[in-house]
Parts: C-alpha cells; structure tokens; sequence
C-alpha cells in the first residue's frame, strides 16, 4: 500500500516538491496540504491540471492548525515539512508534534527537489527574508545583461490566485501584471525587472516554467523567496547575510541550508551594520562554509525628493514580507526618514484596519512603520485605508514598485530606492567572469 502523506507548506516549497517528487510517484499517496503564513490559501483545492492523473479531483490544503487531527482521522505515515524562514527551534516543535501524532517528520533535500537546466543558471537566496536578495538579484541581472547575455529571471512562486492559470507566467510588461491581477507583493519582485527591460517567469510548475525559460534565454538566474533553497541546481550559488540580524544565518530553516551551501555569500547592509555584528556573522560564515567567496556591499538608499521628509511628520510604508516573515522592525523607509531628517515618523499601529491590524498582532516585532502587505483586493484596501486615517504630513514609501498604481495616495511621498553596492574585491561580476561568464561553461 502507498505511504499516506500530508504536506506542510504556504503555497510554494510545497506544491514544488509534490509536483518533482510526489505527482506520479505510486509509492505514495498524498492526502492534503496545510497552509500557514499567506492568508485564503486553505480551503482551496490544488487542482487536477496540476495533481495529475493519480489525484483527479485535485488534492484539499487545510490549514497548519488542523495538523494533528488529521494525522489521526486519515491515519497518515508521513508529513513532509515544506515552507521557509522559521526558526530551527520551531521546526523542531512541529516535528514533535507530528511525531507525538504518530507520524514521521521529512524534510526533502535538493538531490529530490532540484531541477536541472540545459542552460548557465545562477541562484540567488538568502538567510532571512529582507536581507537583500532582490537587490542581489537585480545586480545580477545588470552584470549578465551588460556582457550581452539574455537573462530570464525565474522568480520563486507567489501563487496567490486562480493556480489552474498560473502554471507557467510571464511577465514582460505592466499590462502583464495587470492581466493577471498581481497583488503587491508580486509585484515588489516583477516590477524592477520589467524596468529593466527583462522577463520574470514565476507560477506553479517550475519543470514547465524553466523548458519556456530556457527557449528564450542565454542564463538563468533563479530569485529565490524568503530563505528558501533553490528549485533548480545552480551553476554558481549566491546567499545574502545580514548582520543587522547577526547570528539569524544558523538560526532559521532553511536559511542554514543556503549558507552551508553557498559558492558566494554577501554579507549586505555594512552601511548600517555595527562592527560586532559582522565579526558574528563572518565568524559563522568561516564555521559553516569557510571554502565560500565572500563579499561585502551596501545597500544604498536614494530618494526622489528629500524635502517630502525633511522637517516633516511622516508615515513610513515598508517593504510588507520583511517586517512579517522576516521580523524586522524597521527597514530602508525607516532608514531614510531618519537619515533626510524627519520631524517625527508617526506610528500607524492605532490607524490600522482589517487585516492590517490583525497583521501587527501575529508579527509583534514590527515598530512604527507600515507593511506594504496586500495578498488580495481586500488587503489592498484596507492598506489604503489605514494610509488614510493615519495623520501625517507625508509618506516614505520603501516598497520596490511604484504603490501608486495600486491604492490612491492623497498626501505628498517620496519613494525610497536601494541597490546593491559592492565594497572593493572580489565583486559580483568578477565571480560571474570565472563561472557562467566563461565560454565554455556548458
């Protein structure tokens, strides 16, 4: 008899490893998904355009908090741990769980979920959510592009919608974003793609969305989610740090996992990073993978208008994922309005409504900025309500995209930008010159 099994995830790592491991596999039978961490994902079905002939009538996802119920009434064998960015110490107590339950725990590696590509393929990833990944990235993408490569980005899944219509999704345009109703969140990672002229594939079927990939590219450049490990094998390996969390790098799964793994590691954010804090991060990173390239950089904020904060009472909107998922309390909104002088930055925690308000209770380590969190048309709304009711001179908005074209903003604001810039040698490029930039690569 197949091995009954429910997989544990939010709508990413989960449906990726059922779809390269479990999808025609007869040794098992997969009986369900529970979701945590992204909100309207239980309840739903993963459907049978993407289950397979074994699971016709697609396969149900429940929520995280039903777990050890259904151990018992479905007298499951396995439960396979699928999502990112919680600490080791959390793991572990959901293991206990399930092994109390009467379960075994698994974790599937990359030798079982790794997909490899016909063509040069470079990983970015990171240790926490918020560390710099997308700058990295965007980096990246700069170098290949100026030594003439067609790059497609392969963006790590958001699949927030209708999953039967987005298997593969390419975005090359706004229309595009447009077309398929991206909340906010997917659009902080597609927009500065597309202003830079390049193509972002994301979706649900990473095998089918890296054969379309490859048709149309000279490198592949994965952009990894949270601190999540690679879908595909890379070529070379990139992991972001950060020491403004020192010490999170063997903290968190599967944040560990990319360190140990990484070819390169940036330790980012050094304009802001206190001393101590870097001499524990690279006394880890010497621990865990003394063999990796390291390389230091900044990340450096600009703003399109200076006098919107200077002397002003403000409202910081944020980046959302990295003040939820990645605990921060604050990040380059906060940053800027302190460095331009604010008068005052205005707490909109007593503002707050619907979901946004239930969002600063689950995520108690965010301080007085906003996460710019819209997963769905509701959300969205309530963002801007509380945008709204939150009195204030102006904005600093610190989200990758341009909000404006989502929610109505009726004060003055300035956006806040940050890229990625490298401290001396070795650099990112010189690392992409010994490795996907050589001829002969493959």
């Amino acid at each position: 008899m197949p091995k009954r099994v429910i997989i544990m995830g939010a709508a990413g790592r989960d449906f990726h490893n059922f779809n390269v491991f479990f999808r025609n596999n007869r040794e098992y039978e997969v009986l369900g998904f529970t979701a945590t961490q992204i909100p309207d994902i239980e309840g739903r079905r993963y459907p049978p355009v993407l289950a397979g002939s074994l699971y016709r009538e697609g396969i149900p996802i429940y929520p995280q908090s039903e777990l050890t119920h259904l151990i018992k009434d479905l007298s499951v064998d396995i439960v396979v741990f699928a999502y990112s960015d919680v600490s080791h110490n959390c793991v572990m107590h959901i293991a206990s769980t399930v092994l109390s339950a009467g379960a075994d725990f698994v974790l599937l590696g990359p030798k079982s979920t790794m997909i490899e590509s016909q063509k040069p393929l470079v990983s970015v990833c990171a240790v926490r959510t918020g560390c710099g990944k997308s700058q990295t990235s965007r980096r990246v993408a700069d170098i290949l592009k100026k030594h003439n490569k067609r790059v497609c980005i392969i963006r790590h899944p958001m699949p927030y919608g209708d999953l039967e219509k987005q298997v593969v999704q390419r975005f090359a345009s706004y229309d595009d974003l447009d077309r398929e109703k991206c909340t906010i969140e997917e659009r902080e990672e597609y927009e500065p793609i597309i202003d830079r002229e390049m193509v972002v594939y994301a979706g649900v079927d990473y095998g089918e969305i890296l054969k379309r990939a490859e048709k149309e590219a000279d490198v592949i450049l994965w952009d990894g989610g949270n601190n999540d490990f690679p879908f595909y094998k890379p070529d070379v390996s990139i992991v972001v740090v950060d020491p403004l969390r020192a010490g999170h790098e063997v903290l968190y799964h599967p944040g560990e996992t990319n360190l140990r793994m990484a070819n390169v590691i940036v330790v980012n954010k050094m304009d802001s990073a206190k001393d101590d804090d870097v001499k524990t991060v690279n006394k880890n990173i010497k621990n865990a993978n003394p063999d990796a390239t390291v390389i230091f950089a900044n990340s450096s904020i600009s703003i399109t208008d200076p006098d919107i904060i200077n002397g002003k009472r403000v409202l910081v909107v944020e980046d959302g994922p990295t003040l939820t998922h990645g605990g921060m309390a604050y990040g380059a909104g906060f940053v800027a309005a302190k460095r331009f002088g604010a008068k005052e930055i205005i707490d909109p925690r007593p503002y707050a409504v619907g979901s946004i308000r239930n969002a600063y209770k689950k995520y108690t380590t965010t301080g007085s900025v906003l996460p710019a969190m819209g997963y769905g048309e509701q959300q969205i709304r309530e963002l801007e309500e509380t945008i709204t009711k939150t009195p204030c001179d102006s904005l600093v908005v610190a989200t990758p995209i341009d909000i404006t074209r989502i929610i109505k903003i009726r004060k003055p604001y300035t956006r806040v930008r940050y890229e990625l810039e490298e401290i001396g040698k070795p650099d990112i490029e010189e690392v992409l010159l010994k490795t996907v930039l050589r001829e002969d690569v493959r």
